[in-house]
């Protein structure tokens, strides 16, 4: 009885330790991924405030379908939530689908031959055919948006075509706070070398991809693989597709060399969703001025993040510099925000802390009319023509 009483007590330890993992992991790891800094933050002026609350705010990117927690509950960690996206007043996010990081992620030399989100899809319970098919997390990302629209009635809906973002403003201008939610792709992995994968992702609802990640890939190269090519013979193919569907063409973490093919080829306006700018910050992965310029030329966009490695630093400060330059050489209309909140960094405040950007923006010698292009003014317009078909 003895020997089979250790036994029992055994399994159920067991038994107890796989449930313990499976429901305090995922939320750990989250928690000790996207950080708040706790650094101080300057006092919001009541006129910062108004102006605030008069804005349409847009932020390119956001890699919160990644992880275990809704959108629909209150977290006291992470970056962003329904709760805390209303309270920074934000009227679309655009949330990112990421299917594969390398182990050891650098912004200098990474292989594809590792894969950190296999495990996390099985420690987060996902799925059996998310474990492995980077074409399958994204679909089942689509699918977690959808079921999170649904649940909201309405204070969230899915943007698929420009008369959905008139829609969602002109709720908003009636004195609501709906909130508009489209999809994106950071990096075209998940194609799994198939073309016909494209058609799917975008039936799914995806209406911007980034051609690659933190590892070269079968489109293009990245500004973190081991080779850094430009874009491969399938890329243009897949590039060409994306435009004619209405697809936006996401160049962040793209190689130099993709960015150039890219600039050289495109039909359309292209977007840099998150980043920063080498003459303020010398990380790798941020644009430099001629790509700024080449990317104003082209009509396109940059979305400035808020973490170190795009602003060396992360003060609201440093977000309104990083800018301050792309307005300087460039001009107004080729600025957006673009967090990557949620994307394994450390920021200074979450979504529902954007006024400090208004604020910072306005010491920075911005006009008002300026703070309302940078803030979504010039994204709802690219938007809008972006992913409209040719």
């Amino acid at each position: 009885m003895t020997k089979k009483r250790l036994l029992y007590g055994f399994i159920l330890f067991i038994i107890l330790l796989v449930i313990a993992y499976f429901t305090f992991i995922p939320k750990i790891f989250d928690s000790n991924t996207n950080k708040i800094d706790g650094k101080p933050l300057p006092t919001i002026t009541a006129e910062a405030q108004k102006l605030h609350d008069s804005l349409t705010i847009v932020d390119l990117h956001s890699d919160t379908l990644l992880w275990k927690r809704s959108l629909l509950d209150d977290a006291d960690y992470g970056h962003m939530d329904l709760g805390r996206l209303q309270d920074g007043n934000v009227a679309l996010q655009i949330f990112s689908s990421v299917t594969k990081t390398p182990s050891g992620q650098n912004y200098d030399s990474n292989s594809d031959e590792s894969d950190n989100i296999t495990l996390l899809a099985i420690s987060q319970l996902q799925p059996i055919h998310t474990w492995n098919s980077l074409l399958n997390r994204s679909l089942y990302h689509a699918e977690k948006m959808d079921d999170v629209v649904a649940k909201t009635k309405d204070a969230m809906v899915t943007i698929k075509s420009s008369r959905s973002i008139d829609r969602m403003l002109n709720a908003r201008s009636n004195g609501g706070k709906r909130i508009g939610a489209m999809l994106s792709i950071e990096g075209l992995q998940n194609l799994e070398g198939k073309r016909e994968n494209l058609d799917k992702l975008y039936d799914a609802g995806f209406r911007m991809a980034g051609l690659a990640h933190f590892f070269d890939n079968e489109v293009a190269g990245s500004m973190h693989g081991t080779k850094k090519y430009g874009l491969t013979d399938f890329g243009k193919e897949i590039v060409i597709a994306m435009e004619e569907k209405g697809m936006i063409v996401d160049i962040a973490h793209a190689s130099r060399a993709a960015v150039t093919d890219v600039l050289t080829m495109a039909r359309r306006p292209v977007v840099s969703s998150h980043g920063g700018v080498q003459a303020k910050c010398n990380a790798n992965r941020n644009l430099n001025d001629d790509e700024i310029l080449a990317i104003a030329a082209n009509g396109g966009l940059i979305g400035i993040g808020y973490w170190e490695g795009a602003v060396c630093d992360t003060s609201p400060a440093s977000i309104a510099a990083a800018m301050k330059h792309i307005r300087d050489i460039a001009g107004i209309d080729y600025i957006a925000l673009g967090s990557d909140y949620d994307g394994a960094i450390t920021a200074r405040f979450d979504t529902s802390g954007l006024v400090h950007i208004t604020q910072a923006l306005m010491e920075a010698g911005f006009t008002n009319a300026e703070i309302r292009a940078v803030m979504g003014g010039n994204a709802i317009r690219f938007l809008k023509a972006g992913i409209e078909p040719l």
